[in-house]
């Protein structure tokens, strides 16, 4: 299982290598939209490179409602916390 730092960690990597984010750009208030200006298809991408990263189930759905990097944070924390048990 993954602890959030190291989420946090996959994350920033995920963010500079597929949209070239400067990673101190990557903070947790940082909204995705707006501040990192990622569009719905690249949230996709972005969904899709985690699950690769860290081997676990992931789903648009599951990042509905987030908005900024410390909800995708917590939507992957969760989402491996609902798988583990």
């Amino acid at each position: 299982m993954q602890t959030r730092e190291s989420i946090v960690a996959t994350l920033r990597e995920a963010l500079v290598e597929l949209f070239e984010i400067e990673p101190e750009r990557v903070t947790p208030e940082a909204n995705l939209y707006t501040d990192l200006e990622i569009d719905s298809i690249d949230a996709i991408d972005l969904i899709d490179h985690i699950k690769r990263k860290t081997g676990r189930k992931l789903d648009a759905s599951d990042f509905r409602s987030v908005r900024t990097v410390q909800d995708v944070i917590e939507a992957i924390y969760q989402k491996q916390q609902s798988q583990n048990q």
